[in-house]
């Protein structure tokens, strides 16, 4: 007589603990190899977030024990504090202008160079990332907008009669804002160019072949029906590279109009952060700062992550 044992169709549900350490031991190699990598973002990027949101809700000067304050910092903040307003005025300024348009830019210009032969095409993309290898690159674009008439771009204007006085285009708020963002954009274009130069390599060029079979006639096609749909992920990174650029400027103004900037012209919230926290010490309202800016870029990066997702 044979026996039928019944098997059941359902999974047998390990606890959580036994199922996490199953894992470990099965992926261990590459735990191993993700370590010192996650090691260091949590030391240098985990706890510092986890700290400024903690210190947000307290008075901490540098030299006592944090005070707990509750929401005191972020009713100051948005009831209390005109420059904060000013600031993320400029910020969001800086954002939707440098952000989207150095994104173009560096689409473009990676497109463009792409086409190039292979030694010129390298010369090509030093040339658009040296801006993020120069050091003391500010100093350039003080001779061009110095306000005196030895000013390169002063020197020009009136050269060709368009202005009979100098223009003091760091100090004056009608110009210094718009200064500054020429200079942050021909920053911007670093670590998102790069990223586009590796995506237009990375697709296959039999993809242009079938496309041709298909009917696809001319570069633009190609671009928007094989190119751009094959590295929406190097698009994904560069769109996050931009964001974090974008929203965290302020050495560029401080750089090149001064600190303070005329009648807060120039004062962005990485500014701020840096007032109350490297110069007053309010390390606590700093924090608040600090954290705001934070959620802020989150909120911009998930934004900008559900419009540019693959569905593969």
């Amino acid at each position: 007589m044979k026996i039928e044992l019944a098997r059941s169709n359902k999974p047998i549900k390990m606890p959580l603990k036994e199922r996490f350490i199953r894992e470990i031991k099965l992926n261990k190699t590459s735990y191993l190899m993700v370590a010192p990598y996650f090691i260091l973002f949590v030391i240098f990027t985990v706890i510092p977030v986890i700290s400024s949101l903690v210190l947000s809700f307290t008075y901490f000067n540098m030299l006592e024990f944090p005070q707990w304050r509750g929401w005191m910092n972020y009713q100051r903040l948005f009831l209390e504090d005109d420059v904060f307003l000013i600031a993320i005025k400029n910020t969001l300024i800086f954002a939707f202008l440098t952000g989207p348009l150095s994104y173009f830019l560096c689409f473009i210009f990676a497109w463009f160079i792409n086409e190039l032969p292979k030694r010129l095409r390298t010369f090509m993309t030093l040339v658009f990332y040296a801006p993020v290898l120069s050091g003391q690159v500010y100093l350039v674009w003080q001779l061009i907008f110095n306000g005196d008439f030895y000013g390169i771009l002063n020197s020009f204007l009136i050269h060709w009669g368009i202005i009979s006085e100098p223009i003091q285009w760091l100090t004056d708020p009608k110009y210094n804002l718009t200064c500054v963002i020429i200079v942050q954009l021909w920053l911007s274009l670093g670590t998102s160019f790069l990223a586009f130069i590796a995506g237009f390599k990375d697709v296959d060029h039999t993809l242009y072949e079938a496309g041709a079979i298909d009917g696809i006639r001319n570069r633009f096609q190609e671009l928007f029906y094989i190119t751009i749909p094959m590295m929406k992920d190097k698009m994904l990174f560069g769109a996050v590279m931009q964001i974090a650029q974008s929203f965290a400027v302020g050495q560029v103004g401080m750089a090149l109009g001064g600190f303070p900037s005329t009648n807060y012209s120039l004062h962005t919230v990485v500014t701020h952060i840096y007032d109350y926290g490297s110069i007053r010490y309010e390390m606590g309202y700093a924090s608040a700062i600090s954290f705001l800016l934070t959620l802020a870029m989150v909120i911009t990066k998930n934004i900008i992550t559900k419009l540019l997702r693959t569905d593969d």
